[in-house]
């Protein structure tokens, strides 16, 4: 019984969806007692928006007429009873398109011209500027309407050489390489890139599919290759059963996608081509096994990562309802592989976020009740003693009630003072993650790219960067640590000194953003050798290429602040709302012995409150416990995900009923 991606991510939905249920009952029960401060209120939200924002990035490579978009249509869209995008013949894919769904747009299909690669913007800078982009309305009810105005993705124009040169279609040191010319003219797409937004159930639930055309227009879009490709969870690069491996589809793995295997899955397509009526099956399947066993090697990955199958097949099983035909295709292998291998692992990385964050959350809510139950029972000690006590006795107590409340308030200052030095410290340790330090390093190392021969010193440079860029992170962490050493000896004199019961929180560790970075220059350093040498030299390539990496890195650095001030803000509130609850307790406390004072009956009455609210607490921490752990045992639940046999490999979608809901 195989699994399908389809029923697999489905299934993940539906794990993240159960987790959201249980946090949000979590959050009901914080606001409804009062425990929702600041702190709390930050991680749920944090926990809210990693479960509901979570994206699984899929991206689907090839040179050009392997199948890709056959194979999408085949996973994603045979729901629709036709191809929805286009994969007939001489109709390829020209441009980079991603499929996702934005519930807050409609559906619709986007499309960047492809003279936007003149002004060298890169996407990322581009995506939030809408005038830029061609928008065309998707009527997810009408599948021929809708395969009409998928047909965009294939569009082509004709330009001259120089056009073809500066948009980077044209290289004249590769002849080889470059597009036929016909009358002078070359064919280009038109579109630089395409996103289409669609609500089909899986993409509704954070999949996002990358489809990319082949060699010539990956090489000519350094953002598929410097950041959409490495960011993908997983890749499925598609061959040719009939020809292998070929040199342009070798390129492709070396160049692009060989640097990590793990994530990798080959499809040999096609299969269906090398049947022969004059050939036993038995001959055609050895045939077939040869040139999975032959491309694995050419590869240099696991046999068991490579996929025969044939894309047309099982699209066309799909649309028919054919399951034995689904099976002879042999995607469902895939499906499986991508269900049971993929999909566990992304869990496994929201799972111990949940986890994590549940347990940081846990500990700053109960020591909140500690605290409360220790005010509580500080004033029923007082409130015990004064049981038989004359009025003038009364009046003492409240005096010396008055007197603590002040003598509280020079805390204070010394509140205000470390938060002085806090900020100041703060300061510095966000100046070295500033995006003014990653530009200074970035113009350096554009100056001796510049000043080196032909750009050879470009690779020399870049490495410097990068060195720069981690010694950038070395200097605030030294700033973190010293941060954390001056808070906690602040926090132990104000909780020896005023009897608050500050914890201070963990600090941010920036190893993982090192591990981004030593990524980025893993896939970018592979741009700088020598036989780039060329394409350095010429001043648009290099700032298309600063461009880009400035992007890059600056989500990094940006990435690293926020988590920083977040740390801050959480040190900082953590005191605020401990320096409230305090005083609230000194204003209560003074009314209570001021009630005392002229009802002498009111003290029995006022001690029963106090031991009720105690026994609240109790009640309180006791659901609380309960309430995180049900978080907790729903993160930890297995995703059991629907097999092919049951759902078909493929989730049950009516379009025209999608429509109405």
């Amino acid at each position: 019984m195989s699994v399908s991606f389809a029923g697999g991510l489905d299934a993940l939905g539906g794990w993240r969806q159960g987790v959201s249920t249980r946090l949000n009952e979590l959050a009901r029960f914080l606001g409804e007692h009062d425990l929702l401060d600041g702190p709390a209120t930050e991680a749920v939200t944090a926990m809210r928006a990693r479960l509901a924002g979570e994206k699984l990035v899929l991206a689907f490579v090839a040179e050009f007429s392997r199948g890709k978009s056959e194979l999408i249509n085949a996973i994603f869209f045979a729901d629709a009873g036709r191809r929805v995008l286009p994969a007939a013949p001489g109709r390829t894919t020209m441009c980079p398109v991603e499929l996702a769904h934005d519930a807050g747009l409609p559906p619709q299909l986007a499309l960047l011209p492809i003279e936007t690669r003149l002004e060298g913007r890169s996407l990322a800078d581009l995506r939030t500027q809408t005038a830029m982009w061609s928008l065309r309305e998707l009527d997810v009810g009408a599948p021929t309407q809708l395969a009409e105005a998928l047909g965009e993705v294939v569009r082509t124009k004709r330009v001259s050489i120089d056009e073809a040169r500066a948009l980077g279609f044209w290289d004249d040191e590769s002849p080889s390489d470059n597009p036929p010319v016909a009358d002078g003219k070359i064919e280009v797409p038109q579109w630089r890139h395409a996103l289409i937004n669609y609500p089909h159930p899986l993409l509704k639930r954070g999949l996002v599919v990358l489809d990319t055309p082949g060699l010539n227009a990956i090489g000519a879009e350094p953002e598929l290759t410097l950041g959409l490709l490495p960011t993908a969870h997983a890749t499925v690069f598609i061959l040719g059963a009939d020809t292998g491996v070929t040199k342009s589809d070798l390129a492709i793995w070396r160049d692009h996608l060989g640097s990590q295997p793990r994530s990798r899955y080959v499809v040999l397509n096609k299969i269906d081509t090398l049947v022969d009526p004059l050939t036993p099956p038995a001959v055609v399947r050895a045939q077939i096994e040869q040139q999975r066993q032959l491309s694995a090697q050419m590869l240099n990955i696991e046999p068991q990562r490579v996929f025969p199958m044939s894309a047309r097949q099982a699209l066309a099983a799909r649309v028919a309802g054919d399951d034995e035909g689904l099976v002879a295709s042999r995607l469902p292998e895939l499906e499986a592989a991508l269900a049971t291998q993929l999909l566990p692992q992304r869990r496994q990385v929201l799972e111990h976020s949940v986890l994590g964050s549940t347990q940081l959350l846990e500990t700053h809510l109960v020591r909140q009740l500690s605290d409360r139950r220790r005010q509580l029972a500080e004033q029923m000690l007082e409130l015990r003693g004064l049981r038989g006590k004359s009025s003038a006795k009364l009046r003492l107590m409240l005096q010396r009630v008055e007197a603590e409340a002040q003598e509280f308030e020079q805390c204070t200052k010394r509140i205000h003072a470390t938060r002085s030095v806090h900020v100041r410290m703060l300061k510095d340790a966000l100046d070295s993650l500033a995006t003014d330090r990653v530009r200074e390093l970035m113009l350096g190392m554009q100056s001796a790219t510049e000043s080196s021969l032909l750009g050879f010193g470009a690779r020399r440079a870049f490495t410097r960067l990068c060195a720069g860029l981690r010694e950038q992170f070395q200097k605030s962490m030294q700033h973190v640590e010293e941060i954390h050493r001056m808070l906690g000896a602040a926090y132990s004199l104000l909780n020896a000194d005023y009897g608050f019961s500050l914890a201070l929180p963990e600090p941010p560790q920036f190893t993982g953003y090192v591990r981004d970075l030593e990524l980025i220059e893993r896939n970018y350093v592979q741009y700088l050798g020598l036989k780039q040498a060329l394409r350095l030299s010429q001043p648009k390539f290099m700032e298309q290429f600063r461009r880009m990496l400035m992007s890059r890195v600056r989500v990094v650095f940006e990435n690293a602040s926020s988590e920083l001030e977040m740390w801050n803000r959480s040190a900082s509130l953590q005191i605020d709302e401990q320096l409230r609850e305090r005083r609230r307790a000194f204003r209560r406390r003074h009314e209570a012995m001021e009630r005392i004072q002229s009802a002498a009956g009111e003290l029995e009455q006022r001690i029963e409150e106090f031991e009720k609210q105690d026994a609240r607490l109790q009640e309180f921490e006791t659901s609380l416990h309960e309430r995180l752990d049900a978080v907790r045992e729903r993160a930890r639940a297995e995703v059991m995900p629907a097999s092919a046999e049951s759902n078909g490999a493929q989730v049950d979608i009516d379009l025209p009923r999608l429509e109405r809901a």
